[in-house]
């Protein structure tokens, strides 16, 4: 399934260097050992405080200007950065120690978040000054995500990655979903400042977490010119190149650009949708965005299982057929509780497909090229984000909001019928690989 020219994997001395067990004799989440359950908390507290400073920058931008092109400004100065430097991240996170990458990155982080929450309380702040702690701090944080992504492997045994990665996303979920975002609006209604200042205390605390786990390099062979002696922007190609080269993983990450166009439609439309065409009352809007979050939770812990009984490219396709079912009935509901449970299970099969993909990549790509690879896949993903977004905005407008729904049925219809024999192909060479 890969170019020969390049090893599929690497020598199994090179996968961690933390015993082969990913404990290190201490109980973690789901018996994954302490290590683990270190990154989970440092993960799930970042975000935590994301979902709190999120919502705190809008309001605070609405509150300085009523200006739409200003308060829009800041929304896209916290998006670009893991266009501009996702692939830059993981050039750094194979490049250092991922360990101290990601606790370098949130202690960053804590110091910008902290005197922007000091200046918040003292001044008047200007709409400049919420875009750039906006980019400045999503510029960081394409750095942990980079090292966070390439460093589990080190932490937990190879046939247990699914299960790492769906309580990652499960946790994350949790986290943003029923803590973070109800609690937003509550502390900046106390005070401007207080989410921020809460939002630089989690990163701290998630830097410290960082620190505690063992040093974790990209790999034990010494340094060779593709890591340490070639200029960053040049390297920062490597993980596409490596994609394309993989047949299986060129595959998957083709896969999810597509259905993130269909995705990122659905999530530019879903407040109008929800409101106009399943009739869901102001009131009851967050409760009814609140099946999504529960539907994320346990497609993560769903997400070792379906690895275990189907495999990693088994999985990965019934969850597409999921998907496809889910969508196909929230566009035909009219009302809002069977469009709340279609959403919920949709939300559940992304939450899947973000573990199990990962999971694949992480066991079936060099130690060494993990913080490349999975930068390179964020990034072409999140390329067809606005691209889908704006194409719902067209396509609602003009022929109204079911339609969007429909044209994402038919998205998710042809990329799962599609998918079918090429994952097909991969399950083969992925039961052979540790």
């Amino acid at each position: 399934m890969t170019d020969t020219t390049i090893p599929s994997t690497p020598d199994a001395t090179d996968r961690r260097t933390i015993p082969a067990d990913g404990t290190d004799g201490r109980p973690g989440v789901a018996g994954l050992g302490g290590a683990f359950a270190r990154l989970w908390t440092a993960a799930v507290v970042s975000r935590l405080g994301d979902t709190l400073r999120t919502p705190a920058l809008a309001l605070l931008a609405a509150s300085v200007t009523r200006d739409p092109r200003a308060i829009a400004a800041v929304v896209v100065a916290g998006q670009l950065p893991p266009l501009l430097f996702g692939l830059l991240g993981g050039v750094y996170a194979d490049r250092w120690d991922r360990r101290r990458t990601m606790a370098g990155s949130d202690a960053l982080r804590a110091v910008l978040v902290g005197g922007f929450a000091l200046l918040v309380a003292t001044s008047e702040v200007h709409v400049g000054v919420l875009a750039g702690c906006a980019f400045l701090l999503a510029t960081l944080g394409t750095f942990f995500d980079a090292a966070a992504f390439a460093v589990l492997p080190a932490l937990v045994p190879a046939d247990r990655l699914a299960v790492a990665n769906g309580r990652l996303q499960a946790g994350t979920a949790m986290a943003g979903g029923l803590v973070g975002a109800p609690l937003a609006g509550v502390l900046f209604a106390v005070g401007a400042a207080l989410p921020f200042a809460v939002d630089a205390v989690t990163f701290a605390v998630a830097a410290l977490l960082a620190l505690t786990l063992r040093p974790i390099v990209a790999s034990s062979r010494p340094p060779g010119p593709t890591v340490h002696r070639r200029v960053a922007w040049r390297a920062a190609g490597d993980g596409l190149r490596w994609i394309w080269r993989d047949r299986t993983l060129r595959q998957i990450t083709l896969l999810a650009m597509v259905t993130n166009l269909a995705t990122s439609g659905l999530i530019a439309i879903i407040v109008l949708y929800a409101l106009d065409v399943l009739k869901v009352p102001a009131t009851g809007y967050g409760l009814f965005m609140s099946a999504a979050v529960f539907g994320a939770l346990g497609g993560g812990l769903l997400a070792g299982r379906i690895a275990t009984r189907l495999g990693t490219l088994p999985g990965l396709r019934s969850v597409l057929g999921a998907e496809t079912l889910a969508i196909a009935t929230l566009a035909v509901a009219r009302h809002p509780v069977p469009g709340a449970i279609a959403l919920a299970v949709f939300s559940a099969g992304t939450a899947s497909w973000n573990a199990l993909s990962s999971t694949y990549g992480q066991r079936n790509v060099p130690v060494e090229m993990l913080g490349r690879v999975g930068s390179a896949q964020r990034t072409v993903a999140l390329l067809a984000a606005p691209v889908g977004a704006i194409g719902a905005g067209v396509l609602g407008s003009a022929a109204g909001l079911s339609s969007v729904l429909y044209a994402a049925t038919a998205v998710f219809a042809l990329v799962t019928v599609v998918s079918w024999p090429m994952l097909h192909r991969g399950v083969e060479v992925e039961s052979g690989r540790p």
